[in-house]
């Protein structure tokens, strides 16, 4: 009598590829997850960089810089397709400045994440210093940038250095 091969895996070869899957998915899902992270700060460049432009139009105009983000007497400045903040914006970070109304003063972003780090804010005739603060990675640790009159955005505190 002939015996005839099998043709197929054995559950021993199966498992092999499974648990080399699953080490493969434990290192590449959280770099995966930090890449989203950085990639979602491209928005404070941008945000940050067109409230720098309005500062300067508006102090152009006014002789002094705008303690509003929207209003009388503001920049007339809002996130594209804002809708009073919170869950169902599509940016992340809250801008503006740390005090004042949502709306107004400052606009939150998808993150929920409040004003109070952005105490250092500020706008009179000198200068102005407007900020971006979120905790894009739900650590309970904010992300903190901030713009001034000169045109320099700095990286105050790192959310995902901390990781």
């Amino acid at each position: 009598m002939k015996r005839e091969l099998s043709c197929g895996f054995s559950l021993i070869e199966l498992m092999i590829v499974v648990a080399i899957i699953a080490i493969l998915s434990i290192i590449a899902i959280p770099n995966l997850t930090k890449y989203l992270y950085k990639a979602r700060r491209a928005e404070v460049y941008i945000h940050l960089g067109s409230l720098y432009t309005a500062q300067r139009a508006y102090w152009a105009e006014h002789g002094m810089y705008a303690k509003a983000l929207t209003g009388p007497e503001s920049l007339c400045w809002q996130p594209e397709g804002y809708q009073g903040g919170g869950k169902k914006e599509r940016f992340y970070y809250t801008y503006g400045f740390g005090h004042g109304n949502e709306g107004i003063h400052y606009m939150t972003g998808k993150c929920g994440t409040s004003v109070q780090g952005l105490s250092m804010t500020r706008a009179d005739k000198d200068g102005f210093v407007i900020g971006a603060i979120a905790d894009i990675d739900g650590d309970g640790d904010p992300d903190i940038f901030i713009i001034d009159q000169r045109g320099v955005i700095e990286h105050i505190k790192d959310d995902l250095s901390l990781r």
